[in-house]
């Protein structure tokens, strides 16, 4: 008989594959197939790690994500340009969400092992947390052809703010109607003859392909298609700038020459975070998602792959979610002003004696020595 192993199970919690399980239910069944023989998986030393680092990863995203949004909203992220606010707001509501659904969820279902939240929020949750990963990834495309059309057309900037919310409208649209599948091929399946309930998507598909297919195409929209987009516009944006360089070493634009260094430092700024920006959704999640191709087509590897290697991958990928702030929040100096502010409240507050050391660093410019606080209450 078929002998499904404990980390299976484990499996169905998270997100290789990205939307359901191909573990728990054999090839070639019918709709609801009995699941006869089965052992109940149990709360591993692997998992117990993955709930731990994903526990510190949430910590770090939400702490991270929330100042980014704080700025943005009303910090000195205010005064970014109008075109870059509406971004930088979506892209922190996006790795909020992952923050705040996908990692909680992932962490109290591998603690629980089974699933007690019932059909209801068996559907609602994996439609969330498939939603939050659309989400994200469709946020960093925006941006990526927000930063090529300012590098290739920097003249065209009046349209900026209306393009931008068109695309960003898109793609939340898309993150939704992408995810709304999860409603109705997860539900909350009882083991017959065990007193053990999982949200999966067992008896779904009544082909193994089916569910490779479904896996598939969202491997495609969550990872191959933004990853081709935002490889298209840096790619773009490089050539751009080394035929303008070309162009400025053999005197075509000598009169940008009679100002400063101003638009080259900006392009080489662009540059460097753009280049990070792609590593680090690369780096993040490309290898989580090559295991979830290999499970996919060859699930009885699942038996004999470690189970660490899954949790840690998993780990990894969540790992993108703490760098997007830190990537786009700390090339940005009014985020920058924002934290170093926010910690001189913090430690001025938590000093006894900071109301007489204050009045005694206050003189007649005290107004123009800290720029960073200076604009604050004007912003």
């Amino acid at each position: 008989g078929r002998k499904t192993d404990r980390s299976a199970v484990v499996h169905l919690s998270s997100l290789a594959p990205p939307t359901s399980s191909a573990a728990s239910a054999p090839p070639n069944t019918s709709q609801y197939p009995p699941l006869s023989d089965w052992e109940a998986p149990s709360f591993t030393r692997a998992a117990q790690f993955r709930v731990g680092a994903t526990l510190v990863l949430f910590l770090f995203a939400a702490c991270s994500n929330l100042a980014l949004l704080a700025s943005v909203w009303c910090g000195r992220g205010r005064r970014l340009a109008s075109h870059l606010r509406p971004l930088m707001l979506s892209l922190a509501s996006a790795d909020l969400m992952m923050t705040f659904v996908v990692m909680p969820l992932d962490a109290v279902w591998n603690v629980t092992v089974q699933w007690y939240g019932g059909n209801v929020l068996c559907k609602l949750l994996c439609f969330l947390k498939l939603f939050a990963m659309h989400a994200s990834a469709f946020i960093l495309v925006v941006i990526s052809l927000d930063r090529q059309h300012a590098i290739l057309h920097p003249l065209d900037a009046l349209s900026a703010h209306r393009r931008n919310r068109r695309m960003l409208l898109l793609a939340w649209t898309l993150s939704l109607l992408l995810a709304s599948p999860q409603l109705f091929i997860f539900r909350a399946i009882r083991v017959e003859g065990a007193d053990f309930t999982q949200c999966a998507t067992h008896g779904s598909f009544s082909r193994h392909w089916q569910e490779t297919v479904y896996n598939m195409f969202h491997f495609t929209t969550l990872y191959v298609v933004p990853l081709l987009v935002m490889s298209c516009c840096y790619s773009r944006i490089l050539l751009h700038i080394h035929q303008q360089h070309l162009r400025d070493k053999a005197g075509e634009s000598y009169l940008r020459r009679s100002g400063t260094d101003i638009i080259p430092k900006a392009r080489m700024k662009t540059l460097k975070m753009t280049v990070v920006i792609v590593l680090s959704f690369v780096v993040c999640w490309t290898p989580y998602y090559l295991l979830g191709i290999w499970y996919w087509f060859q699930p009885e590897m699942l038996r004999i792959t470690p189970e660490y290697i899954h949790h840690a991958l998993f780990v990894f990928g969540n790992l993108n979610t703490c760098c997007d702030p830190v990537i786009y929040g700390f090339y940005t100096p009014s985020f920058r002003a924002d934290l170093a502010a926010c910690c001189r409240r913090t430690t001025s507050d938590a000093s006894p004696r900071s109301l007489d050391r204050l009045s005694a660093r206050q003189g007649p410019h005290s107004g123009e020595s800290d720029p960073a606080t200076n604009n604050q209450a004007g912003d």
